[in-house]
């Protein structure tokens, strides 16, 4: 019976299941302590490893992506949009002036003239004020 004490405080303490409680006790000869001790090592090897992998992976996302900014006058804005919007390979399109965002438009691969309509008389209205704006473009590479 003092074995399955045992088990119990292990599982209790490290939240693992029998069978690596059972693992881990046959490992540290019985003693509870080194279980648990080598348990929690394990758990935290595996949650710095996949705290690494997020890392990575977060990286790799962001290396996968590029930014291009413009500027352009109010009347060049939308042809400018729909310039790069041909060119494809464009995610998110960010107009701003004077460091505000005036208009963000995602854009997906997919995306027909249609959906776009309604963002680009939005911006003609907004392009008729002839002042600066900033185009900033994300890409996928």
């Amino acid at each position: 019976m003092e074995e399955i004490n045992k088990l119990d405080v292990i599982v209790e303490r490290t939240g693992v299941n029998y069978k690596k409680a059972v693992n881990a006790l046959k490992a540290a000869d019985g003693d509870v302590l080194e279980a648990v001790l080598a348990i929690d090592n394990d758990q935290e090897s595996r949650q710095g490893k996949k705290e690494e992998q997020n890392r990575f992976n977060q990286q790799q996302k962001q290396q996968k992506q590029f930014k291009n900014e413009f500027q352009v006058r109010g009347e060049e804005v939308i042809t400018k949009v729909k310039e790069l919007i041909k060119k494809g390979n464009v995610t998110r399109i960010n107009i701003k002036k004077d460091g505000r965002t005036v208009l963000n438009i995602p854009v997906t691969a997919g995306v027909i003239g249609v959906v776009l309509a309604p963002y680009l008389a939005a911006l003609g209205a907004i392009a008729a004020v002839a002042t600066k704006y900033k185009i900033k473009v994300e890409r996928s590479k």
